[in-house]
């Protein structure tokens, strides 16, 4: 998930100050149950240590919103601006991204005093900031809600290394999230299913309206057609996924693309990446068996592509999807409410759960142009080499997503709450 500034504030019924300090809480409350140890562990380059979410995404409004808009504000540390800055070259050098958990200084209640000393400068500045600043507000919001997501699965991730297989905290959700009986099957491999929605044919819109915030990535809004096509109303979950694994889905290699199959052969891949043996996966609950009902979660690009292959169908273009997903609510659905051991569940509807793999690679849309300054660097630069997911995870603080939202990934990536809708061909 990459950041860029498009100059409009989102519509909310609370005030932008209200939302900027609930966000800022939100990930307090994330952060509390993790000791300075579990704080500093970086799993693998791509992903962050869970101190470094916290300390950047107050380093984005120390940076862009106190120390540009505020005059006489005197930063935290002088030093945390070399540390905490992430992609911004325009910022100047930083810390090297795979050696973010070498960082055993500045200790986790260091950084959680770094977050209060902004906390109070933003709650100071707020009434008298100009415009320009308060747009940046708006965006820094947005910002710390996709490093929220990110401080989940990288936790989970870093507990994943660990044998002794630690419980992020002892915060379960509701009995709701507890496993069902009895799995809905249907998809499987003729891509059956009683629940599929015929698509919009002909000439639709996409993109993000002009009336509320967005990435700029999801700009223009504009045209494109859609051919005949049809949409599975559930996502493909992990009874359906056992059968693809039992079939030999994973030693076939005409399901695959090359690079998939490349990858599947050198890295051994086998399962998606936290199932265990025993019919177990590894959750921030701890050990779990594995629900047959819930979405399968944690699946890169590659394996949706061969499960959709496998069972006779394909995966939806990202302008299907949005279409799909037009009318629906996006608050809706399992996503994050607070610091909690989330993990997808069965039943939920269109947003919620798992971010969707489409077959669409992460291009500019037609007119797309990057916003001035540092905090246009994020989302332009990066469109190569990913994909475009959809909808919204457990994860995903309520409220932060949308139809028109384009998350991307490298088509390996598979440490986010991934998983898949089928679609195919009318």
């Amino acid at each position: 998930m990459k950041l860029a500034l498009d100059h409009r504030p989102a519509n909310s019924g609370s005030s932008l100050g209200e939302r900027l300090f609930a966000t800022r809480q939100l990930s307090r409350d994330l952060g509390a149950p993790l000791t300075d140890a579990d704080s500093t562990i970086q799993p693998f380059p791509d992903a962050s240590p869970a101190k470094w979410h916290l300390a950047h995404t107050t380093w984005f409004f120390e940076t862009f919103v106190l120390r540009d808009h505020v005059p006489g504000y005197r930063p935290f540390d002088e030093r945390f601006a070399y540390l905490f800055n992430s992609y911004y070259e325009t910022e100047g050098v930083r810390h090297a991204r795979p050696k973010r958990g070498m960082l055993s200084r500045p200790a986790l209640d260091e950084v959680r005093e770094y977050r209060s000393h902004v906390d109070e400068a933003l709650s100071t500045a707020l009434p008298s900031l100009p415009s320009a600043a308060l747009e940046l507000v708006e965006l820094g919001i947005h910002h710390e809600q996709q490093h929220q997501e990110l401080f989940l699965t990288d936790i989970l991730a870093t507990f994943a290394e660990n044998p002794l297989e630690p419980i992020y905290c002892h915060c379960e959700e509701p009995k709701a999230t507890q496993q069902s009986s009895r799995p809905d099957t249907g998809l499987l491999r003729s891509a059956r299913n009683d629940g599929w929605a015929s698509g919009v044919e002909g000439i639709v819109e996409i993109g993000a309206p002009a009336d509320s915030f967005a990435f700029d990535a999801e700009r223009p809004r504009h045209r494109t057609f859609l051919g005949p096509h049809a949409i599975a109303g559930r996502r493909v979950i992990n009874a359906e996924w056992r059968e693809f694994i039992a079939d030999g889905g994973y030693r076939t290699p005409t399901l695959w693309l090359s690079d998939g199959w490349a990858w599947v052969q050198r890295e051994n891949i086998a399962a998606p990446l936290y199932w265990r043996e025993e019919e177990t996966e590894f959750t921030l609950a701890g050990r779990r068996s594995i629900d047959r009902a819930a979405p399968v979660a944690h699946v890169s690009h590659y394996e949706a592509d061969a499960f959709a292959r496998w069972a006779g169908a394909r995966l939806p273009t990202e302008a299907e999807w949005e279409s799909f997903a037009s009318s629906a609510d996006p608050s809706a659905g399992h996503q994050l409410d607070e610091a909690a051991a989330v993990m997808p569940r069965p039943g939920g509807g269109i947003f919620g759960d798992v971010w969707e793999w489409t077959q669409s690679a992460f291009t500019p849309y037609p007119g797309f142009a990057t916003a001035e300054g540092a905090v246009g660097e994020y989302n332009g630069k990066f469109m190569s080499g990913q994909m475009v997911l959809k909808g919204a995870s457990c994860a995903t603080p309520r409220g932060h997503s949308r139809a028109s939202y384009r998350n991307f990934f490298p088509p390996h990536a598979r440490w986010q709450f991934t998983g898949l809708r089928l679609a195919r061909d009318a």
